[in-house]
C-alpha cells in the first residue's frame, strides 16, 4: 500500500469517529507568477466567516492531502513551479478541531490523528517544487504548522494573533511543531513560542513578531498582502531573492534553552501538568535535525496526552471560558435590560476608581464619582485621567479618544446633582454593612426610578444590603475581582427580591465591559470567595496546630496554582482575608475558623507572611515569631488531602445550596476570577479524577466524559 493510500485509509477510519466535523476545503487553483511561470495555490476555507475559524478535523485533513496529490502530480508532470497554501479571509487556520480530540476514547485512535496530521503536512516539504505560506490571517496549532513544513512562509502585518497555544491546554504541538519550529529559529526562540507564551495565559504574536523571530521570511501591510506575497514569491521562484536565515546554534545554547524551559514550567505549573515537559523533551531531542525521529516523538506524546486528564480538563476549561461564558446560566431575557447611559460610582478610592475607568472606557458614557470629601474626589478622578494617559502613550487610545474619555469622568460631593440622571449606579465603599445601607438609602433617594443600585461586595448579603429601600428589587450585587482589568469575572448576584429587569441590565452592562458574568445566589462570599477562604482557612489551621507554613505552602505545589496560598494572601490583603474569614465564620462557624495566628499579623500591620528583600519571596522572621503553633504536625500529603477534602465538601455544599446553577460555573469563575489553571479544568475535574469527589462526596461532580475521556 503506497503512503498515500495509507494516509487516506487512516483518515477515512478518523473521520468515521467524528461525524459533526465543520469540514474545510482546499480548493486549487492556478496563476501565472511574473517571471516565474504557472503556480498552484491551495485556499483553506470551511465555507463560513470569519467568526468560525478554519480548523483541520479528519475530513479536512483528507481534503488536503487530494490537494497535494494534485499539485505533486503537476509538480512531478513540470506543469508548476512551485505550491502556495493560504487561507480564507482574515483566518489561515487555527488547528485541530478540539470537538474531534474530545470524542476519541482509545489511544490508536489518537495516534492516528498525530499520525495523519504529520503524514499529510510533511508531503507539502517532499514536493518537487517549492512551497509556500502566506499566513495572512489568524494562525494557531496546526495552523501555523502547516505552515513549517513550507519551504518559505510569508506574513501579514495585520495578523491578530499567532501561537502555538497547545501545551496551554494540556497537549504539545504535535504535527511538526515541536522539532520544526527550532530547527527554524533555534531552540530559545522556539522554547519562548511553544512554552513561555503558552504558559502565559496563552500570549499571541502579531505579524511583525512572526517576522522578527524569523519564523517568515516576508513581512507585508494586510491590505493587499496576498498580492505583494505572490510577487515576492515570483522573485524568490527567479532567483531574484535570495532568502537567508540565520543559522541556528546546536552547541550549549539548544540545552540552555531547554532548561530554561523547564525551570519556567516547574514555576508555572509545578511538575502538575505533563504536557510542558513532553514538548521539552521533544525539543531537546530535536536538537540533531532528525525529523522523522521527532515526528513520531509528537505523534506518541499527542495520543498518550490526548487520553490523559490534564487535557480533557483543559479542554473543559476552555469551552467554559469560550462558550458557556457567552451563554450565562440562568440569565433573563436579555430584551428586558433597559439601556445605560450615564453611570454613577460611589466612592472614589482605588478600586472604586478602577471600576469607574473600566466603565467609561467600555460604555463611553458618563461616569460621575462621589465621596465624602473633595480631596479623595479629585484624588479618585485624577488617577483615572492618569491611567488613561498611559493608555495614550502606548497606543491604545489616540489623542481625541483620550480627551474624550477625560472629559467623560467627573466627580462630584453632590449625590444629588451627580446621580439624578445616572441609570446604573455601583457603590465600592468600606466593605461593612451599615456604611453601605445608608449609601444606598442616600443614592435611592435622589436617582430616577428606573436606575440600577449595584454593589461590588465581596463577601456581604446583598438582600440584606437592599432591605431597608422602598424598591429593592432594583438592588443587584455587582461582585468584581482585583485587578479589575485583568481578571474577567464578575459574578452577579441576584438578591430575595431583584427583578428581571434589573438582573438582565446588569448582565448587559457585564457584556459591554467584556467580563465572564456568572449568576449566584446571594449567599456569603457567593463563589469565589467562598471556596477560596475555605482553601486558605484549612491551610491556616494545618499552620495553627503545628505544621511548618514551608510544609503547609510545598503541599498544595502539586496542583500547579498560579500562587501559593500565602502569596495570595498578601495580594488579597491578610485583613481583607481575616474579614472574608470572620464573615463566613458567623455565617457557617462549623467549616469556617477565624486563626488567630491571622488576626495576629493583622494587628501587628504585616502585609504578608513574606520579605522580598533578596529579590524572592522568604518567610518574614518577624511573622514567624508572632506565630503560635500547637504540636500537630502534618505531611505534605495530609496537608494537600486534608485542604482538596474541605473545597470539595465546600463545593458540594454550594451545589446543593443551589448558588450556582452547576459545577461547571464554580469551575470557571475559578479561572476566571482566581486565575485556576486550565490543566485542573478549575478545580471540580482534578477532584473527580484524584477520587477526592467520591470520598467527600458520595459521587463525582462532573458527568463522565465531560471533563476525561468518554467511557
Amino acid at each position: 500500500m503506497s503512503t498515500t493510500t495509507a494516509t487516506t485509509e487512516l483518515l477515512r477510519g478518523a473521520a468515521e469517529l467524528f461525524p459533526d466535523e465543520v469540514v474545510t476545503q482546499a480548493h486549487v487553483r492556478h496563476l501565472d507568477l511574473p517571471g516565474a511561470g504557472r503556480f498552484a495555490l491551495i485556499t483553506l476555507d470551511n465555507g463560513f466567516d470569519h467568526t468560525k475559524p478554519t480548523t483541520f478535523g479528519p475530513q479536512s485533513l483528507a481534503n488536503l492531502n487530494a490537494a497535494i496529490d494534485q499539485v505533486e502530480k503537476e509538480a512531478a508532470d513540470g506543469e508548476i513551479v512551485g505550491v502556495g497554501l493560504t487561507g480564507k479571509p482574515f483566518i489561515f487556520a487555527v488547528g485541530a478541531d478540539l470537538k474531534g480530540v474530545e470524542l476519541l476514547k482509545r489511544h490508536e485512535d489518537a495516534l492516528a490523528i498525530g499520525k495523519g496530521g504529520h503524514d499529510v503536512f510533511k508531503r507539502l516539504s517532499q514536493l518537487a517544487v517549492p512551497t509556500f505560506a502566506y499566513y495572512n490571517g489568524a494562525a494557531m496549532g496546526g495552523g501555523v504548522e502547516v505552515g513549517l513544513h513550507c519551504t518559505y512562509r510569508t506574513v501579514s502585518k495585520a495578523l491578530p494573533a499567532f501561537a502555538l497555544p497547545e501545551v496551554f491546554l494540556g497537549l504539545v504541538p504535535g504535527w511538526g511543531g515541536c522539532t520544526l519550529l527550532p530547527n527554524l529559529i533555534g531552540a530559545d526562540r522556539a522554547v519562548s513560542v511553544i512554552i513561555e507564551n503558552a504558559l502565559n495565559q496563552n500570549r499571541q504574536l502579531k505579524g511583525q513578531q512572526v517576522f522578527d523571530l524569523g519564523i517568515a521570511d516576508a513581512l507585508f501591510e494586510g491590505a493587499d498582502f496576498l498580492e505583494r506575497s505572490l510577487l515576492w514569491t515570483a522573485s524568490v521562484l527567479s532567483g531574484e531573492v535570495e532568502v537567508v536565515r540565520a543559522e541556528v546554534d546546536r552547541g550549549e545554547a539548544w540545552d540552555a534553552a531547554v532548561e530554561r524551559g523547564r525551570a519556567f514550567a516547574d514555576a508555572k505549573v509545578h511538575g502538575a501538568a505533563p504536557a510542558a515537559y513532553r514538548a521539552l523533551d521533544i525539543v531537546a531531542a530535536a536538537k540533531n535535525g532528525d525529523l522523522r525521529q521527532g515526528f513520531d516523538a509528537e505523534d506518541q506524546a499527542l495520543a498518550d496526552l490526548i487520553m490523559g486528564g490534564e487535557l480533557r480538563s483543559g479542554i473543559y476549561a476552555f469551552n467554559l471560558v469560550q462558550k458557556r461564558a457567552k451563554r450565562p446560566a440562568g440569565a433573563p431575557d436579555k430584551s428586558l435590560a433597559r439601556p445605560v447611559t450615564k453611570v454613577g460610582v460611589v466612592g472614589a478610592g482605588l478600586m472604586a476608581s478602577q471600576l469607574a475607568l473600566l466603565f467609561v472606557r467600555r460604555l463611553q458614557v458618563p461616569v460621575v464619582l462621589t465621596d465624602i470629601d473633595q480631596e479623595r474626589v479629585d484624588k479618585g478622578v485624577a488617577y483615572v485621567h492618569d491611567e488613561i494617559d498611559k493608555l495614550l502613550l502606548k497606543g491604545r487610545v489616540n489623542q481625541d479618544q483620550a480627551n474624550r474619555l477625560k472629559g467623560q469622568v467627573t466627580g462630584s460631593l453632590d449625590k444629588a446633582a451627580a446621580f439624578g440622571d445616572a441609570d446604573f449606579v455601583i457603590e465600592a465603599v468600606f466593605e461593612e454593612m451599615g456604611v453601605k445601607q445608608k449609601v444606598f438609602a442616600e443614592v435611592e433617594a435622589v436617582v430616577p426610578a428606573h436606575a440600577i443600585l449595584a454593589t461590588n461586595t465581596s463577601s456581604l448579603s446583598v438582600s440584606e444590603m437592599a432591605s431597608q429601600l422602598s424598591h429593592p428589587e432594583r438592588v443587584v450585587g455587582f461582585h468584581f475581582f482585583n485587578p479589575v482589568a485583568i481578571l474577567p469575572l464578575l459574578e452577579i448576584v441576584r438578591g430575595e427580591r431583584t427583578d428581571d429587569a434589573s438582573l438582565a441590565t446588569a448582565f448587559a452592562v457585564a457584556k459591554s465591559l467584556k467580563k465572564t458574568a456568572v449568576l449566584v445566589k446571594d449567599a456569603p462570599a457567593f463563589v469565589v470567595n467562598r471556596i477560596l477562604t475555605r482553601f486558605m482557612g484549612e491551610i491556616q489551621n494545618v499552620i495553627d496546630e503545628g505544621t511548618p507554613v514551608a510544609t503547609a505552602e510545598r503541599a498544595i505545589e502539586p496542583l500547579g496554582l498560579p500562587m501559593s496560598p500565602l502569596v495570595l494572601l498578601e495580594l488579597v490583603g491578610p485583613a481583607i482575608g481575616l474579614h472574608v474569614s470572620e464573615t463566613l465564620n458567623r455565617a457557617f462557624p462549623d467549616r469556617f475558623t477565624v486563626s488567630p495566628n491571622l488576626k495576629a499579623v493583622v494587628e501587628a500591620g504585616k502585609r504578608g507572611f513574606y520579605v522580598h528583600d533578596s529579590g524572592r519571596p522568604e518567610l518574614d522572621p518577624e511573622v514567624l515569631a508572632l506565630l503560635k503553633q500547637g504540636e500537630s504536625v502534618l505531611s505534605e500529603e495530609q496537608v494537600r488531602e486534608r485542604v482538596l477534602d474541605a473545597v470539595a465538601q465546600e463545593i458540594d455544599l454550594m451545589l446543593k445550596e443551589g448558588v450556582v446553577a452547576e459545577a461547571q460555573d464554580i469551575d470557571l469563575c475559578l479561572i476566571t476570577g482566581a486565575g485556576w489553571p486550565f490543566h485542573l479544568g478549575g478545580i471540580t475535574p482534578y477532584l473527580d479524577r484524584a477520587g477526592v469527589s467520591e470520598r467527600v462526596a458520595g459521587k463525582r461532580f462532573l458527568a463522565p466524559g465531560l471533563a476525561s475521556v468518554p467511557v
